[in-house]
């Protein structure tokens, strides 16, 4: 306990603040497995069938070791802290984790930290999935390459980006052969991008509305002469009028 305390008044406030930071990251993901543990047994009962993917201990190793390889950097290595590095990877682990969230509440029930063959409960397309097919997996690379930056780790920050790079390749390859197999979700997801999406929009989802545009005839009539006018109201009145019953 005093070794403990011994440390701690050693810390720079910095460090201790961004010791903090890694700790909630970590808090969070307990609370994501917890989720996910919770979908995946309600999906399994619905029918889903989970898929085997050797890499998902990787995955799930290489998450660990990203965080604790950032505070033993930062600690061990006394890393100094950037202001100019620290302010924009911050605020790129916040806007991360915010959209990993944003993620598990769009996908509701069928989110699940594993690959889960679900497409027959329905394909999401709201939400992040307007725009790309795997934003989880952008927000999730995001976060854990601004982590160990905020406090200048950038070691862990390196080697993490690469390894994670082949991990995630590994894993969607497995992930996509599964979700395009379903015909359901390959119309609707096929064509947008995995990652980036190219524009801000989608076309199934219109957001802007167009004003009906003003019969050939009326606008003739706007801007021709008196006669033309009440000539051409009453074509429009006799083309409107429905024929009689025999």
């Amino acid at each position: 306990m005093s070794t403990t305390l011994g440390l701690s008044s050693r810390l720079a406030p910095t460090v201790t603040a961004y010791l903090i930071v890694v700790g909630a990251v970590a808090l969070l993901r307990f609370a994501e497995l917890a989720v996910s543990a919770r979908n995946r047994h309600a999906m399994i009962r619905a029918g889903a069938v989970p898929v085997p993917e050797r890499n998902f201990g990787w995955m799930a190793l290489l998450h660990a070791a990203i965080l604790a390889g950032a505070a033993a950097e930062v600690v061990w290595l006394r890393r100094p802290f950037l202001p100019l590095l620290a302010l924009p990877s911050l605020v790129c682990l916040v806007l991360a984790t915010w959209t990993r969230w944003w993620v598990i509440q769009t996908l509701g029930r069928l989110w699940n930290v594993g690959i889960m063959d679900s497409t027959r409960h329905g394909v999401v397309d709201t939400g992040p999935y307007r725009w790309i097919r795997h934003p989880n997996y952008v927000a999730v690379f995001v976060e854990l390459l601004a982590l160990p930056l905020v406090h200048t780790a950038w070691i862990t920050a390196a080697l993490g980006a690469v390894a994670h790079l082949f991990v995630l390749r590994a894993r969607i390859r497995v992930e996509d052969r599964v979700l395009l197999a379903n015909p359901e979700y390959a119309a609707r997801m096929r064509t947008k991008p995995r990652f980036f999406p190219t524009r801000l929009t989608d076309p199934t989802h219109p957001t802007r509305l167009t004003r009906p545009t003003r019969p050939t005839r009326l606008l003739q009539c706007e801007r021709g002469p008196r006669s033309a006018c009440s000539s051409a109201a009453s074509r429009s009145s006799a083309d409107r009028r429905l024929p009689e019953p025999a």
